[in-house]
């Protein structure tokens, strides 16, 4: 696969780990009682606004790869 190919297919993965890791994040946010305090809210939202660069970052290593 060349790195251009990669590049498109990467666009594609990482737009669609996005949306999974928004659907699942709100679901369970969803599920929370509705009067939960701000200071137990607050670890819940600072994973779930940084933990998507994870998968994120390994995708775009890949499409950064250069060609064999």
């Amino acid at each position: 696969m060349t790195q251009r190919s990669r590049k498109a297919f990467g666009i594609l993965l990482t737009l669609g780990s996005i949306i999974a890791w928004l659907s699942v994040f709100t679901s369970v946010y969803l599920a929370f009682p509705p009067d939960l305090p701000i200071w137990i809210l607050m670890p819940y939202f600072i994973v779930a606004g940084v933990g998507w660069l994870y998968p994120a970052m390994a995708i775009i290593r890949w499409m950064a790869k250069p060609d064999a």
